[in-house]
């Protein structure tokens, strides 16, 4: 008898009898799992073969930023703290090590918690420097060269359906769109994209995606692969059987949220079968049990060979939608505290003792007491085997419902055949996730298990994980502990007077529709050469409702009683406007909906105060003297069930009576799509 190290669960071999079932035959057995005497143990002998050949190649385990703007504070943090994030992310043999990245290939709509700014805002116009994905990808690429990147777009800059909220009326300007966001990567910034989408959780269009490979092909992109739909299995299964131009162009079916089943068309293409987006989950121990389930499920019960988590890394304003949805937190750069959460050790279990291009072995990975395992090859020998035996309340996603199920203690044995044979070592690393005393065990190295006569036995609990593997290179590393948390600054200034700004965005602005980006005035005369613009100036085609009005929030969701002030130019004649907002209450998908304080005004001469943004519920309006391309300060203060409003210093308008919301952030914005400036925001 081997004991494993730890009181975790413990190895065992060399029993004389073995039944399948029940244990009918006592023998000397080391402890099984608390509370469960060795007799009455589940127990069962699985076989692990590559002598008939082996299963689908692995494609890596990944993660998504963006859909939308989930790493916006991310870029903020100072060093060291930046790196350390971006280490624990992408470092191989450190923490969550990702074999993927996929970004948001931005197009200036609202893709969840924000919008991302497009490189091509309309026609006429190329950049590609704006906003992080392009720094994000390559500080990606420094620390894993083999990393495999994917872009995707959630949202279209308006221009490219000439009026209509639709892609594809006009497919080879899609096409050349796409395909210059690709170009653009490899010129400016020396990344290979390795695969594309279509449109995130949106219709497809055969004629699109041909006409997307061909302009791949003609531009010497052939390594370029395509995949379809990032959506449901079907209809792209059934239209792939049934078109065989597209069969040839679509290499991989991505399908998101498939709670680990596929379908009999899908699996008939022949084609690899991927969870493009997956999890979405809040990142507690619930969060890391539906990770760890899925990752070995999604192939055990549905063929897929990659799983892609969204997202990446929780680096937005928690109180927007799906705060914490995300594999670690990093929401506070004024503060430098992150958080490595649960779900980053878990995916440690897989992606430090695999690779894409591993085969997984021809097993059916069910465990007899619930549970799964996969086991992969890299072909040359080694061996890696990942267990879980997550329980139904301890592992369900935020979708699909979960059908219920038990996972009890049991004993597995495993036998290795075929090539496997000659293996007489594992290294074990084991994770138990703890939902009564918050303590879980993560990732921790336990004593090796000896293989005897080609095989050995594991007593499994629940709620666990356990990496087996003939590789030695798995490490938990620690960088020091980050600063506490601290709330944003109760006093907060930003006067935009930045010449080589390293990102197109002012840091801790969150655009929820437009995006608002650094600009240079370079036709004034000295108080306001550099300032924060409104640049969308069309509809973009939406994957949310965005708002008809422009947003950009910051702060504390928390504020009650506050300050902002901000100096505003409003550059469109006649019907232009801008605002300042206090206690704003909403963004993301739900940015329609926002309320708060919102003081208005317009080149008409007008102002107006409004308790929500689309300007329905006026609580106060009259004449200010505002006129167009001319700069004025807009003061806006809140105090209890009170505010009142400033212009150039002066009282405009007080004690307008307020009940909701009671509180929120700050922030700024305009009456429409339309280009304003903004310039010395202050909040307190």
């Amino acid at each position: 008898v081997a004991d494993g190290a730890g009181q975790s669960g413990s190895v065992v071999m060399g029993c004389a009898v073995l039944l399948w079932g029940w244990f009918l035959l006592g023998c000397s057995w080391g402890p099984g799992p608390p509370g469960v005497g060795a007799a009455a143990l589940l127990t069962a002998a699985y076989v692990l073969d590559d002598a008939g050949g082996l299963g689908r190649q692995f494609d890596g385990i990944g993660a998504i930023s963006g859909g939308g703007a989930t790493s916006r504070l991310l870029v903020n943090y100072q060093e060291p703290y930046r790196s350390q994030i971006l280490d624990y992310l992408f470092k191989p043999n450190f923490g969550a090590s990702l074999h993927i990245l996929k970004v948001e290939i931005g197009g200036d709509g609202q893709s969840t918690d924000g919008t991302e700014p497009s490189h091509m805002h309309y026609e006429n116009d190329e950049n590609y420097f704006r906003g992080y994905e392009w720094w994000l990808m390559k500080e990606a690429k420094k620390r894993n060269p083999k990393i495999k990147l994917i872009g995707l777009p959630w949202t279209f800059p308006g221009w490219i359906g000439k009026g209509e909220n639709w892609p594809y009326d006009y497919p080879d300007v899609t096409a050349y769109y796409v395909v210059s966001w690709i170009l653009g990567a490899k010129q400016y910034h020396n990344l290979d994209i390795d695969y594309v989408g279509i449109w995130n959780e949106r219709a497809f269009n055969s004629k699109y995606i041909k006409l997307l490979r061909y302009t791949l092909d003609k531009h010497g992109l052939q390594q370029v692969r395509i995949i379809a739909s990032d959506r449901l299995w079907e209809p792209i299964s059934v239209v792939l059987l049934l078109d065989s131009e597209l069969h040839r162009v679509v290499d991989v079916i991505g399908a998101h949220y498939p709670g680990t089943k596929t379908v009999p068309d899908a699996l008939l293409t022949q084609k690899k079968l991927w969870s493009s987006e997956d999890y979405s989950t809040f990142n507690d121990e619930v969060g890391a049990g539906c990770w760890a389930r899925i990752l070995n499920q999604n192939y055990v019960n549905g063929n897929m060979t990659s799983t892609i988590a969204w997202n990446l890394v929780a680096s937005y304003y928690e109180d927007l939608p799906f705060g914490r949805c995300a594999l670690m937190t990093a929401q506070e750069p004024w503060s430098g505290h992150y958080k490595v959460e649960s779900p980053v050790w878990i995916t440690a279990h897989t992606t430090q003792f695999t690779q894409p291009g591993w085969s997984y072995l021809q097993v059916d990975g069910h465990l007899e007491g619930g549970g799964s395992f996969v086991a992969l090859t890299d072909g040359l020998g080694n061996l890696t085997i990942i267990i879980e035996t997550m329980s139904h309340n301890h592992s369900q996603c935020i979708r699909p419902p979960l059908p219920h199920y038990n996972v009890t203690p049991q004993r597995a044995t495993f036998y290795l055949k075929g090539s496997f044979c000659m293996v007489k070592t594992l290294q074990v690393w084991h994770s138990r996730l703890s939902f009564e005393s918050g303590n879980s065990s993560l990732f921790h190295q336990l004593h090796p298990v000896k293989v005897q006569k080609g095989s050995f036995s594991l007593d499994l609990n629940v709620d666990e994980v356990y990496t087996l593997t003939t590789l030695k290179t798995g490490q938990k590393c620690h960088c020091p502990e980050p600063p506490p948390p601290q709330p944003f600054p109760s006093n907060y200034k930003d006067d935009f007077n930045i010449r080589n700004p390293p990102f197109s965005e002012a840091p801790n602005f969150a655009d929820q529709t437009g995006v608002f980006e650094y600009f240079i005035n370079a036709s004034d005369p000295g108080d306001h050469v550099f300032t924060l613009r409104q640049v969308v100036v069309q509809r973009p085609i939406t994957w949310a409702s965005d708002a008809d009005q422009t947003i950009s929030v910051i702060g504390n969701f928390q504020w009650v009683n506050f300050t902002v002030t901000c100096d505003i130019y409003i550059e469109k004649p006649r019907d232009g406007g801008v605002f300042i907002a206090g206690r704003v209450d909403n963004g993301g998908i739900y940015v329609r909906r926002t309320k708060g304080i919102f003081f208005w005004v317009f080149a008409d001469g007008t102002y107006q105060v409004t308790g929500d943004l689309a300007g329905e519920e006026i609580l106060m309006k009259g004449l200010s003297g505002v006129r167009d391309n001319a700069w004025h300060t807009l003061t806006l203060n809140i105090q209890g069930a009170s505010a009142s409003g400033l212009l150039n210093g002066y009282p405009l308008w007080e004690n307008v009576t307020i009940s909701k919301p009671t509180n929120g952030w700050a922030a700024i914005g305009t009456r429409s799509f339309e280009f304003a400036q903004f310039d010395n925001f202050h909040v307190e």
